[in-house]
């Protein structure tokens, strides 16, 4: 399966906007917070976790996707909810905690939701994994359209939501697809630390479906993998459980100072970079040219600029308002 020409623009294009979106985020994240870190200072206090490097993964998927499929994230969304097609003034005003945010501002960059695309996200880990299950077996009862995709970290393979949901997906023979993305760390603790078997997608095996690994955080051959997965789900055959070696070119949050890496890991990591990575590519494989190739990185920086300065001028919430939509 090979992506059309306009697919690989638009590939291109969402993981050029994850990256700058994350680089004024990460710019505008640190205001306020020095000399001396603290997170609950600054225009947008709290934790926050970039996804650099993980844009393959987003787009390799999501260029499959419509807006009545459904998408479960993790605590580290912007790239997901980016190539999900989520609004991307609303979303940056939730990040900043502002009344004009997908949830007025009260979830923050960890519990991104829009329900005009279907796409969620949670800081637990492997919650979105239920969630995902439950809206795939909504959609087999009532014959609509739609698959769900649930994109977790390889951490949350040793979760027991995992287990348990994929036992059920494969019973039921649900339209989901399970994501792995493996960065190799699970915050500060190494793969290979933590789980006993080397490659998660092995455990597919023992729900019966199938299970592919992808190394190389390659975004052609993720689009061929999960489109093979995307249309076996939508033909009713079931589940598919997918891993993809990534790199998470950040810390594990803002503010880590990443002394469990190895010396050398982020250079080495930064050295295959996925987006000039895919741009070179383009060019040299793909007929691309560079002209072509600027344009759309112009046209995705502005749009994200347009989106951060919609949130820098947005209201803060009122205080009157703080107890609505909390149910007792």
């Amino acid at each position: 399966m090979t992506p059309s020409r306009n697919t690989l623009g638009w590939m291109y294009e969402k993981m050029v906007a994850s990256r700058h979106f994350e680089e004024l985020i990460e710019k505008i994240y640190m205001e306020g917070k020095t000399p001396v870190f603290n997170m609950a200072n600054g225009p947008i206090p709290g934790e926050m976790h970039l996804s650099n490097g993980q844009e393959p993964v987003a787009v390799g998927v999501c260029a499959h996707l419509t807006p009545d499929d459904i998408v479960t994230a993790t605590h580290r969304p912007h790239h997901q909810a980016i190539a999900k097609g989520v609004d991307l003034k609303k979303m940056a005003a939730e990040i900043f905690g502002k009344a004009t945010g997908l949830s007025g501002g009260r979830g923050g960059h960890m519990h991104i939701f829009d329900a005009e695309v279907n796409f969620a996200c949670s800081g637990i880990i492997a919650q979105g994994m239920g969630p995902a299950a439950g809206a795939a077996l909504s959609r087999k009862l009532q014959g609509k359209p739609g698959v769900a995709v649930s994109f977790i970290g390889e951490g949350a393979a040793n979760q027991g939501a995992f287990h348990e949901t994929l036992n059920l997906a494969a019973v039921w023979k649900l339209p989901m697809i399970v994501v792995v993305e493996d960065n190799a760390w699970g915050i500060s603790v190494a793969k290979e630390a933590s789980t006993a078997i080397q490659c998660n997608a092995d455990r597919a095996a023992a729900y019966g479906i199938p299970g592919h690994y992808i190394p190389g955080n390659d975004p052609l051959k993720i689009y061929e993998v999960a489109g093979e997965a995307i249309a076996r789900a939508r033909r009713g055959e079931g589940p598919t459980l997918i891993e993809v070696e990534t790199y998470r070119l950040a810390g594990h949050f803002m503010g880590d100072a990443e002394g469990y890496r190895p010396d050398g890991e982020k250079d080495a990591l930064f050295a295959k970079d996925p987006i000039p990575n895919l741009r070179r590519l383009l060019v040299s494989d793909h007929g691309f040219t560079e002209a072509e190739l600027d344009e759309i990185e112009d046209k995705a920086r502005a749009e994200i600029e347009e989106a951060i300065a919609f949130a820098r001028q947005s209201p803060d919430p009122k205080p009157e308002d703080a107890l609505t939509a909390v149910f007792a």
